[in-house]
């Protein structure tokens, strides 16, 4: 019963004083949001899996939670080498522990040295630089009147630093990213340019720059930042997102609650689920009479659909949103990480970076298996198909160490790639992440080894091999096999000594098959041997 201006305090003095926050006067865009991943099935099942507890009798013995990607919560085992660097990065005391291999070790104390030597949850002040070349203050506004007179983000020589100073005139000073303590909004630099090595792997070669790469609480977080920046107008204007049909629910429940548009295409399911050009025009067109379309976005490997967009229809996107004037927003999430099960694609030489030195790893699609699809990702295709594209068409691309052999979706790690952002637009996205301070530190830690696994001469290679179910010399023989198309039989069928790896091969080819062959076998592990030792 609504209470009239002058009743309320003598309501209130009864004990019926009203709720401030209620269905009717909460936002309403939230109450509009729906996320089926954890919807009224699941809970029900949280209840049910309290009922069994409590010893009630059901026609099952337990409740297998099917409905999310999550690994680990079905059973998988963690990645040990993951788990032993974050350990020493979160108690360095264990690095002088023999429980641990050294490189994991000095993969830790990297990653501390890049937060001042520090474990998480420290930071120090780096030395204070005092105006100079080669720095520039990206945003400096009046601080709180106390501690600070003024307060705003610095970048010098690649780096970039929270500036907070006492006196009138701003001053310049960086802190050390330490994990734990907070890092940079956009990522700890030395994480970030981890992830840049291994974006340039995946895409053969093709540069990638730290700057336009933001780390994120997983890739959803990433995502829902790219659409608060995509997300304006009222009414007829209001921005509209094309997004797929199925679609993880993430899409639809952030465009409810931003009060965007959802502009649904379909996907095909009587070919496998494929994306069509023509249906996207349709939606488009469609979407025109009633909103502003300004992004579409793709799923690709599709999620649920599990579909891998070919290289073709991937050329024939990029060509649609340029034509059309929409951002493309790229969840790649799917896609894996450089370790599988599965190898679909090998890299083209490492591009090399003297600053930072790091072990070169072959790149893995290990969540793409059947046979006759491949991965590409849309920067790569993007970046090869030239100018207008190249150089124009705007593009985030997403990842996360949720999915793949990592698994590891509680630590929340994961990061996007801005190609062609307007700056002033680029400057207004660090604004809005520096909002949330920084991503989950031990998620970056996480995101960096994932990113950069160990190589084939690490201590730690056979047994993370092992546990991905891809043994050392069953790497080189596929390596060999694709690469020159030598068959040859991994030495781990035969029996070795631990430690030792061999293959066997017969030679029973003639002798004009043999002499290439052997030529090729050589050049082969020489390059091999170069890369991974």
């Amino acid at each position: 019963m609504a209470l009239r201006t002058g009743d309320h305090s003598q309501a209130a003095t009864n004990g019926l004083k009203e709720k401030v926050l209620t269905l009717d006067t909460m936002n309403p865009c939230v109450r509009k949001v729906e996320y089926a991943v954890r919807g009224p099935i699941v809970l029900r099942a949280l209840e049910l899996e309290q009922e069994l507890r409590q010893g009630v009798k059901k026609p099952f013995t337990e409740v297998i939670r099917a409905n999310i990607g999550d690994a680990q919560a079905m059973g998988q085992t963690p990645i040990t080498f993951l788990r032993q660097v974050l350990a020493l990065c979160v108690h360095p005391d264990l690095l002088n522990s023999p429980d641990f291999p050294d490189d994991a070790k000095r993969r830790a104390e990297r990653i501390l040295q890049a937060c001042g030597g520090h474990s998480l949850g420290e930071c120090q002040n780096l030395p204070k630089p005092q105006g100079g070349a080669g720095q520039a203050l990206e945003e400096a506004v009046p601080g709180d009147g106390g501690s600070a007179r003024w307060k705003g983000r610095v970048s010098s020589g690649g780096r970039q630093g929270d500036l907070t100073c006492p006196t009138r005139t701003p001053t310049l000073s960086f802190l050390s990213p330490g994990p734990g303590a907070y890092s940079i909004s956009s990522g700890t630099q030395l994480i970030r340019e981890d992830v840049a090595r291994y974006i340039e792997r995946r895409d053969g070669g093709i540069p990638a720059d730290p700057n336009n790469i933001f780390l994120s609480t997983g890739a959803s977080d990433a995502i829902v930042t790219l659409l608060k920046l995509l997300v304006a107008g009222e009414g007829g204007t209001r921005t509209g997102v094309l997004i797929p049909i199925p679609q993880y629910p993430l899409y639809s429940a952030a465009l409810a609650e931003l009060n965007a548009v959802q502009v649904d295409y379909y996907l095909d399911e009587e070919r496998a689920w494929a994306l069509d050009v023509a249906e996207l025009r349709r939606a488009l067109l469609q979407a025109r009479d009633h909103c502003r379309p300004r992004a579409l976005c793709i799923i690709n490997p599709g999620n649920p659909t599990g579909q891998v967009q070919t290289r073709e229809c991937i050329e024939a996107v990029i060509r649609f949103a340029f034509e059309e004037g929409l951002f493309l927003l790229a969840d790649e999430v799917l896609a894996g990480a450089p370790a599988g099960r599965r190898r679909r694609a090998a890299a083209r030489a490492p591009v090399t970076h003297p600053a930072v030195a790091r072990p070169p790893v072959q790149v893995y699609q290990d969540n793409v298996y059947a046979e006759g699809s491949q991965f590409h990702s849309f920067k790569k295709v993007l970046t090869e198909m030239g100018p207008p594209y190249a150089t124009r068409q705007e593009l985030a691309s997403f990842h996360s160490v949720s999915k793949g052999y990592m698994g590891e979706c509680g630590f929340r790690g994961g990061y996007v790639e801005v190609v062609n952002m307007d700056a002033a637009v680029q400057q207004q996205m660090q604004k809005l992440r520096s909002v949330r301070l920084c991503p989950p530190t031990p998620g970056q830690v996480l995101l960096d080894v994932a990113v950069s696994p160990p190589a084939p001469s690490d201590p730690s290679f056979a047994q993370f091999q092992a546990e991905l179910g891809l043994a050392p010399d069953m790497f080189f023989c596929l390596r060999l096999l694709e690469e020159t198309g030598i068959c040859v039989v991994p030495g781990s069928g035969f029996g070795q000594r631990e430690g030792t790896y061999h293959f066997r091969m017969t030679i029973l080819p003639p002798m004009e098959k043999l002499r290439p062959l052997l030529e090729t076998l050589s050049q082969f592990h020489a390059k091999f041997t170069r890369e991974y030792s």
